[in-house]
């Protein structure tokens, strides 16, 4: 079974991204007004929030999970794709906020001026902030993409980059101007932990490694009657969003058509514990001998 989640997506990221520009905006507005460097390294992290929208619209529009005759097995690469674009765009954040502290710290600058209204102002940023990310989340789970799930851990990484900001100006406000520059290395430090965990989630979808293991699927399908061993396992992609299994499966078949109902109980099992997923079966007859779980496993 195919699920397209790509029209909700799209309808997440474009409301995403609507709000993105308003915190990137006002954050900016602020920052200029203020001088602070945190709160300017915060608005370069919320451009980067923007511009991961619109790469999740593009990586999205391209991800169908229906194969055609040049993507055999669909096409929801794109997705993970898009997530380490995502990646790739904290990292410039993450490089851009640390050479901007090293040069306040060498260069020295204007003194940051801070004022309640503008601490409000950055109040509502947070708030914003806190919904896109939650929002975002939310439906990344529901409908099983890994874009929407990626771009939120992304804006939570921008909630405590906020929060930190937020802090630092009140520490301004009260007279302790170091903090400003101090604030912004742990700053740089969480946006590229939140690329980090992006890259970590991903690769593993776009490298084909292992996604169940083969002692669990050779559990599962030594329960339905007739099978007699199952071997050269494996598995790949992402359990909830798609996976891909193949198998050698030796039956006590008398005919094809016993053969066939014995596969067919075996993929609704399989498809019942990791939906949704695709599996291809070469059927052998019951003298066949074979211990090989899987490539690299000797016998269980």
């Amino acid at each position: 079974m195919v699920y397209d989640n790509r029209a909700v997506v799209r309808k997440v990221l474009l409301i995403t991204l609507l709000l993105n520009l308003f915190v990137m905006g006002l954050k900016a507005f602020v920052g200029y007004l203020t001088g602070s460097l945190s709160l300017l390294a915060d608005a370069l992290h919320s451009v980067t929030d923007s511009a991961n929208n619109i790469l999740g619209l593009f990586a999205s529009n391209f991800s169908s999970p229906y194969p055609d005759r040049e993507h055999p097995y669909g096409h929801q690469k794109f997705e993970a794709v898009g997530a380490l674009g995502i990646a790739a765009f904290l990292g410039i954040a993450c490089f851009e906020i640390l050479q901007g502290a090293i040069e306040r710290i060498l260069k020295g600058g204007a003194p940051v001026r801070v004022s309640p209204p503008e601490l409000w102002l950055l109040l509502l940023v947070l708030g914003v902030n806190i919904f896109v990310a939650f929002y975002e989340r939310n439906e990344g789970k529901r409908v099983g993409s890994q874009i929407l799930i990626a771009d939120a851990t992304h804006t939570m990484s921008d909630v405590w980059v906020t929060i930190s900001v937020i802090g630092g100006l009140i520490g301004v406000w009260l007279g302790y101007q170091w903090l400003d520059v101090v604030l912004a290395f742990p700053v740089a430090l969480l946006v590229f932990w939140s690329g980090w965990s992006v890259l970590k989630e991903n690769l593993p979808w776009l490298v084909d490694q292992m996604a169940i293991a083969p002692e669990a699927i050779q559990a599962i399908v030594s329960t339905v009657p007739g099978v007699i061993n199952c071997h050269d396992i494996s598995s790949r992609g992402v359990i909830g969003r798609q996976v891909f299994i193949e198998m050698h499966l030796i039956v006590d078949a008398p005919d094809v058509e016993t053969a066939h109902r014995i596969t067919e109980e075996v993929e609704s099992l399989l498809e019942e514990s990791f939906r949704p997923v695709r599996i291809v079966i070469h059927v052998e007859p019951p003298a066949y001998q074979s211990e090989q779980i899987s490539f690299g496993t000797g016998t269980q």
